[in-house]
Parts: structure tokens; sequence; C-alpha cells
């Protein structure tokens, strides 16, 4: 990230995106639902202005983001940061609740990579013209498959 020295500094929407790593129209569509407050608009041409604290903010928005968080979360951990101490509780939920789901999104992708590795080793299998190993590894495979299905539904 792009270090920032003057503390009145204003950017245009293109500098944002550029310093947060947020696309302009994300920017624009965080604005209109509500996950960033208004930005103020330059008197003669209506273009977007940026403050610091406008950046300071976005810079939070670009790594919750990152991390996949939904927008309602996103939205409730944004507006808690105005309540300091007292939204502590509620953000280590917020926070708490992401860790899982990314924990889950762990495991969903450790089985698809098992699966891929499977498969390798199925072809192989069969390239080799071993038949007894190309069925121990696609009734393996079949089992990974069952255990995403599962794992989905949860």
């Amino acid at each position: 990230m792009t270090t920032r020295s003057t503390k009145n500094h204003c950017y245009t929407i293109m500098e944002v995106a550029r310093l947060t790593g947020l696309p302009e129209s994300k920017l624009r569509y965080y604005e209109s639902i509500g996950i960033i407050e208004p930005i103020e608009r330059d008197a003669s041409s209506k273009h977007r202005v940026y403050s610091e604290d406008n950046l300071s903010a976005l810079d939070s928005i670009a790594c919750l983001s990152a991390t996949g968080m939904s927008l309602n979360d996103m939205r409730e951990y944004i507006q808690n940061r105005h309540h300091g101490a007292k939204a502590a509780g509620s953000q280590m939920d917020l926070l708490e609740k992401q860790q899982q789901r990314l924990a889950e999104e762990s495991r969903h992708l450790k089985i698809r990579q098992q699966y891929v590795k499977l498969k390798i080793a199925y072809w192989k299998a069969v390239e080799e013209n071993d038949d007894a190993e190309a069925t121990r590894i696609s009734n393996r495979a079949r089992e990974l498959v069952h255990e995403l299905k599962r794992l989905g539904k949860q």
C-alpha cells in the first residue's frame, strides 16, 4: 500500500481504487448500499472526492472484503467502529464467525485437492493398465465427492 503524507489531501476514485485495491465499480457499489458513507462531491465537477478518513475506512473494508466477509457483516463491522470499546464483543463475534467460515472453506478446498490428486493417480493407473488400483482410487474419489456433498449441506 502506498503511504499517504498530507492529512487534508483529497483523492479521486481512481487514486482510491489504486491505493485500496478495490475497483472503482466496487467503491461506487459499496457507497450505494451503505457499506461506506456517501462520499463528498467536488462542487464544480460533481466527481467523488475521498478524504483521508474515507481512505482509512476503505482500507479496512478492503481487508474485510479480501477475507470474503459478507456485505451485511462488513456493514455491521464498519458501523460498530464508531462505538469503540463498547462494540469490541460484537466485532470479535463477527470476526470469529468469519474465521469459522474460512476454516470450513479450507476443509472443502483440502478435500477438492485430494480429489484432484486421486484423479491424477486414477489416470496413471489406467495408463499402466492397473485395473485393481484404478477401481480402488475411483471408489475413494467417490467417497470424497459424498463427503463434499455432506459438508455442503451443513
